[in-house]
């Protein structure tokens, strides 16, 4: 059926959000610092495999080409400009605040920074968008209950160290993917191979960035980020028809 990849999705964060929740009450800080390191960590390094997985080629059976960075540097400049003039940030961060109300956590100082970090994490990336198109087009959603397993995982982490706001990043995964589900038709024969590697190699870096703000504190600015997932289309567009 149509969209139930994206439901289980749904119902894995959920389930990853009140597991990790409750695991959380019964670690002791310096566990928790731990965890959060491990899993910015992980997250980072998922980020740089990520990326250069799609960067770099292997030619002739013998050398190694990089392709693709002219386009991060385009995207992450011209994306983090637009971000900045509607500071995509602020916006989600007041989601994340009105979600906040909404369930009545308002001594949780850490829900919205869950919220953010798990709804960056969970739908940046290849496996969202190919698996919302399989799941809108054919019913297929393999990829997607694969994703839900990962998802789950990761969700669980973060919940244990920020709390129950990463569970409603369930909300932002629905929004996202069941979009991209509906819309489906229209939206597959835009999607070529290579721009769903550049978008791929583009949100890889967006994730590296989440990965450092998790480990380390919030170093970067990822929601403003946002708009660089815009530049590889535009590219393709350009490349397509007047190159």
């Amino acid at each position: 059926m149509r969209g139930m990849g994206t439901l289980v999705n749904v119902l894995a964060v959920v389930l990853g959000g009140l597991l990790g929740a409750k695991l959380g009450t019964y670690l002791r800080p310096k566990v928790s610092e731990t965890l959060m390191h491990a899993c910015g960590l992980a997250t980072i390094f998922i980020g740089i495999s990520g990326t250069l997985s799609q960067m770099f080629t292997v030619e002739n059976g013998r050398t190694l080409s990089a392709d693709g960075t002219m386009l991060i540097i385009l995207s992450l400049v011209l994306g983090g400009l637009l971000g900045e003039m509607v500071d995509l940030e602020k916006r989600l961060d007041r989601t994340g605040e009105k979600l906040r109300q909404l369930v009545h956590a308002k001594n949780d100082s850490r829900f919205v920074d869950g919220f953010v970090s798990a709804s960056l994490i969970i739908c940046i990336g290849a496996m969202a968008v190919v698996g919302s198109i399989q799941d809108g087009l054919t019913g297929n959603g393999e990829t997607l209950y694969a994703k839900s397993v990962l998802d789950l995982i990761i969700v669980m982490v973060l919940a244990s160290t920020m709390g129950i706001g990463a569970a409603f990043s369930a909300v932002s995964v629905g929004v996202y993917q069941g979009l991209i589900t509906l819309f489906a038709v229209w939206v597959a024969p835009l999607l070529s191979d290579s721009l769903i590697q550049n978008l791929s190699m583009v949100g890889s870096v967006l994730i590296f960035a989440v990965g450092c703000n998790v480990a380390f504190g919030k170093k970067f600015r990822v929601g403003n980020l946002l708009p660089a997932l815009l530049v590889p289309v535009f590219w393709e567009v350009i490349d397509r028809f007047w190159l």
